[in-house]
């Protein structure tokens, strides 16, 4: 089980960045509505993997225009290559961070929650 510890970000000096290595196991990390918080994912293994973040309380979305989307299957960061370095916008998927977050796919992904 791995948890995801936020750093906080803002400062005027230098900051000592927390990083988690995900385990495959109930890796989870706290989401704050309204806070700017960055999640960075870093491949440390050998292969590809791609890892998908998953609140247990997301079912579906009115999207104007559209209609209900389903976003309980959670939201697929998409294939990482080995070495390579993903971020995204925690409020840019909010709608998939309903709930206890658990993020499937990543065992071995280095990751960094930065808040701001």
């Amino acid at each position: 089980m791995a948890t995801i510890v936020p750093t906080q970000a803002r400062s005027s000096g230098v900051v000592t960045i927390a990083e988690t290595t995900l385990t495959g196991t109930l890796d989870t990390f706290t989401y704050k509505s309204g806070a700017i918080q960055t999640l960075i994912f870093r491949n440390a293994t050998a292969g590809a993997l791609t890892p998908v973040i998953d609140g247990a309380s997301s079912t579906s979305i009115n999207v104007s225009g559209v209609g209900s989307v389903d976003v309980s299957a959670g939201f697929s960061v998409g294939s990482i290559a080995a070495g390579a370095v993903k971020s995204i916008s925690t409020e840019a998927i909010a709608e998939y961070l309903r709930g206890t977050i658990a993020i499937t796919g990543g065992t071995g992904l280095v990751c960094t929650l930065l808040e701001y």
